[in-house]
């Protein structure tokens, strides 16, 4: 049965800081397993996996017993474009890795979450459905849709049971950012609640959707948990909880900090906002297994500048 051994991958990026403890706290610490190939981890559980090297993986499956995988190693967008080569490398190689082991030891799931970044300047801006035009122009956005299409194939030529959805920007006040196109949001908020101005790397009216971490950390693990016999999608879920532009945020944030100010640079980063849509449809997400986001960027806002301040 799932969610005996779970092993997370990545687990010291941005999501997988907040999954460990979060399924810690579900499942018990002595059922989570933490890897990452960072050296500077505090928690004693946290084991050296590479992902890219296919021995490694099989060796923590095995020695642990490995039933669950949360595979949340990757490159992200901006960094993705510094070193397209390694993005490659991080996000398909290593992914082919998982999905054979997984395959080889009979794993029970393996979630393999996914991005906006699949979409491309060609996909419609509002509401974009599930099936629509993917055609990313960034390593990242084409690592993450060749992703979608192995989590599918593995499942339909293995029967491995892989899901996954496509995250929006995140927002958390636990990680520092970590190399995204969507990164502006936290340093805005962490710039305002320490009484500094902020230079934002995209413009003024760049919409994109967005979730703070509580919501992805939910919605994981309710398709993680979903009946199989409820999916007609398995790795290309849309997931998201609001839009907004880094003016709209400027101004929510203006709300505590009424002297706090925004200037607006934007850099190569602007190009890669520019393909992505400004708002998904999650609708398949809400029927196929209950997607049911709890925060709005009011709500995000509040609990971010709460959290930072303590």
């Amino acid at each position: 049965m799932a969610f005996e051994k779970i092993l997370i991958t990545g687990a010291g990026g941005q999501i997988g800081s907040e999954l460990v403890p979060y399924l810690s706290e579900i499942f018990g610490r002595d059922r989570v397993v933490p890897s990452d190939i960072r050296s500077d981890l505090k928690d004693s559980r946290f084991i050296n996996v590479d992902v890219t090297d296919k021995s490694s993986v099989d060796s923590a499956i095995e020695k642990y017993k490995i039933d669950t995988i949360f595979h949340l190693a990757a490159i992200l967008s901006a960094n993705g474009e510094k070193n397209p080569e390694l993005a490659y490398k991080v996000n398909i190689s290593g992914l082919y890795n998982v999905l054979e082991s997984g395959v080889k030891h009979k794993t029970e799931l393996v979630i393999t979450p996914s991005s906006i970044g699949v979409f491309g300047p060609e996909t419609p801006k509002e509401h974009v459905p599930i099936e629509t035009i993917t055609r990313p122009v960034t390593m990242y956005g084409i690592t993450k849709l060749m992703a979608e299409h192995l989590g599918n194939y593995y499942h339909a030529r293995f029967g491995l049971n892989t899901r996954g959805l496509r995250f929006p920007g995140l927002i958390s006040y636990k990680t520092p950012p970590g190399g995204g196109t969507t990164d502006y949001s936290i340093e805005m908020i962490i710039n305002a609640v320490r009484g500094r101005n902020y230079k934002c790397f995209l413009r003024e009216n760049s919409k994109l959707p967005m979730m703070y971490m509580p919501d992805a950390l939910d919605s994981l693990l309710k398709l993680a948990e979903a009946d199989d016999s409820g999916l007609r999608h398995r790795t290309d879920f849309n997931v998201t909880s609001f839009s907004v532009t880094p003016s709209e945020l400027e101004m929510e944030l203006r709300e505590y900090y009424p002297s706090f100010k925004v200037t607006y640079e934007p850099d190569f980063r602007q190009q890669i906002a520019d393909s992505w849509p400004w708002s998904l449809d999650a609708s398949a997400a809400v029927k196929e297994w209950n997607f049911e986001p709890k925060y709005n960027l009011r709500k995000t806002v509040e609990d971010m500048i709460s959290n930072l301040r303590n």
